[in-house]
């Protein structure tokens, strides 16, 4: 095939991506469309081509130095874990990982740090990649349910571990309360989520709310959160003791965002392993990259760290659904 061609090529595909990504919006509409949505990427096999077995975005350091795409995203789980105080928990603790994906994170957490862990889901397609993917004498189990109506009973685990599964909450202020409710007494959370800035402070004008409304509608995501609404949600289930400390990861994080680009440049043999299909598939999702680095770069959006230590007492359903208003 000729060079001008294949250029030729490249750029009706190309054209086809962007097409496509203009015409066939993922908006969410129920749970159904999140687990479709993880259903397709990961029967397709590209996500995990490029991203590997972290379905999460990557830790570069502070400040951020360069670093391999997939070895930055196992570190963010180590990252993770020492910044929520999980390495000094004794062997053997029970932990649930929410919106484990192909259980990356979960698997770390059974083999290099001992726990006995469970991961869930929307996506039946994602727990059985999970558990294909987990030996035997790992520790982790894998099942399907959903985060707002978790099938576990009151104060079940010493560790509550999410990692961006709260942009596709509807309801944050039940997310924070599930999330809290199956946690023993003293037990950790730790969460790691995507957030928009808090609008009360700086309100978002006409060309970042269509930013935004992008974001929302391409990763069948209802609504962001800001670090300082899920904090309050968090605090008014009346569930935490001491409070809620955040912090903000967004610069050690934002290399991903170009990284995975160019993941699809310098491992072109992705293209031939899954055809014209998995190259439109794949270009269709660089807008959509695009605008998050544009969102996370100019402070439009911030990736938050949330810890909270579970307190002996529940809390008040009228402080969470009043706490709702201010997300």
């Amino acid at each position: 095939m000729s060079a001008s061609l294949l250029l030729s090529l490249l750029l009706v595909l190309t054209a086809a991506s962007i097409a496509l990504y203009l015409l066939s919006a993922r908006r969410y509409q129920s749970t159904d469309t999140v687990a479709d949505s993880y259903d397709q990427w990961t029967e397709d096999g590209i996500l995990e081509y490029y991203w590997g077995e972290h379905i999460h975005l990557g830790h570069y350091g502070s400040p951020p130095r360069k670093k391999n795409f997939i070895q930055a995203k196992a570190d963010f789980v180590h990252e993770m874990v020492r910044w929520g105080g999980l390495d000094r928990l004794p062997q053997g603790s029970i932990l649930i990982d929410v919106g484990c994906g192909i259980g990356g994170s979960t698997r770390t957490l059974a083999k290099e740090y001992g726990f006995e862990a469970i991961g869930v889901t929307i996506s039946p397609q994602q727990v059985r990649r999970a558990t294909e993917l987990t030996p035997p004498d790992v520790s982790a189990r894998f099942q399907v349910d959903d985060a707002l109506e978790l099938s576990f009973p009151d104060a079940s685990f010493d560790v509550v571990w999410s990692v961006e599964a709260g942009p596709h909450m509807p309801d944050k202020a039940q997310f924070a309360q599930e999330l809290l409710r199956v946690l023993k007494p003293g037990g950790i959370l730790v969460v790691a989520d995507w957030n928009q800035r808090d609008d009360r402070q700086v309100p978002l004008n006409v060309w970042e709310k269509s930013v935004m409304q992008q974001l929302l509608d391409q990763w069948a995501h209802p609504q962001f959160s800001s670090i300082e609404g899920f904090a309050e949600l968090l605090e008014a289930t009346g569930l935490t003791t001491d409070g809620v400390a955040t912090a903000d990861w967004t610069r050690a994080t934002l290399p991903s965002w170009l990284d995975t680009i160019w993941q699809g440049i310098i491992r072109p043999q992705g293209w031939l392993q899954y055809g014209v299909s998995g190259f439109i598939k794949s270009v269709r999702e660089v807008p959509t990259i695009l605008l998050m680095r544009f969102a996370f770069g100019t402070g439009l959006c911030r990736f938050g760290m949330f810890k909270a230590v579970r307190a002996e007492m529940g809390g008040s359903r009228q402080a969470i659904a009043q706490a709702a208003t201010r997300v």
